[in-house]
C-alpha cells in the first residue's frame, strides 16, 4: 500500500502532540517579568521536548522519503512510535513541574528511549521491506547515531537516580546530536 496515508496521519498526530505540550504552559498570575521565573523549568522542559518531537518528525519524513510502500507491520510499528511520542507531553509536564526530581527525570528518559526504540523498529521494518540493497538500506547504514542515542538514554535513566541534572544534560546532548537533519537520506536522494 502507499505511504501517503501513513505520512498524513503521522503529521496530524505530531501536530496534536505539539499542541498538547504548548497547552500545558500556563500563564502566571502576576503581571511582572519576575512572575515568569517560577515557570522557567516548565518552559525549558517544553523547549527540549519540542526539539525532540521536531527531530522525530523531521527524521520520520526523511525516512519515508525513500520508502516506496508500507505494509501492515510497518503501520503498527509507526503506531508504536506515535504512541511513545504521544507520551512526551505527560513526561514533559511532570519533569518541568517537579524541578528535576528523580522520578520525573527517569520517566522522561524512559519515554525518550522508547521513542528511540520505536523509531529503530520502524526503520528496521522499512529497510527489511524495501530490501537490503535498496536506497533506504544504503542511506540508513549501520545507524551508529541511533545506537549511541539509545545508550545515552539508558545511561541517563540510571543517572537520574543519582544526579538528575546530569541526566537532563545527556538528554540535551542527544538532542544536539540529532538537531541537524539526517543527511544520509539527502545524500542518497542526490545520488539517485
Amino acid at each position: 500500500m502507499g505511504k501517503e496515508r501513513l505520512l498524513a496521519f503521522s503529521d496530524g498526530v505530531v501536530a496534536i502532540i505539539i499542541t498538547i505540550m504548548v497547552l500545558e504552559l500556563r500563564a502566571p498570575h502576576g503581571t511582572t517579568l519576575a512572575a515568569l521565573a517560577p515557570l522557567l523549568p516548565v518552559f525549558l522542559s517544553y523547549v527540549l521536548s519540542f526539539v525532540y518531537v521536531g527531530i522525530y518528525w523531521n527524521n520520520h519524513h526523511h525516512l519515508l522519503q525513500l520508502a516506496r510502500t508500507v505494509t501492515g507491520p510497518i503501520l503498527w510499528a509507526n503506531l508504536h512510535l506515535l504512541f511513545w511520542l504521544s507520551m512526551v507531553p505527560f513526561a514533559t509536564a511532570w519533569m518541568g513541574e517537579n524541578r528535576l526530581s528523580t522520578g520525573p527525570v527517569a520517566l522522561y528518559g524512559a519515554v525518550l528511549i522508547m521513542n528511540g526504540i520505536g523509531y529503530t523498529l520502524l526503520m528496521t521494518l522499512l529497510v527489511r521491506h524495501e530490501g537490503r540493497d535498496s536506497a533506504l538500506a544504503r542511506a540508513m547504514g549501520r545507524d551508529i547515531k541511533g545506537k549511541v542515542s539509545l545508550a545515552f538514554y539508558a545511561l541517563a535513566i540510571g543517572l537520574a537516580f543519582v544526579q538528575p541534572a546530569v541526566s537532563v544534560a545527556l538528554y540535551v546532548l542527544v538532542a544536539l546530536i540529532w538537531i541537524i537533519p539526517d543527511r544520509r537520506v539527502e545524500r542518497t536522494l542526490k545520488a539517485s
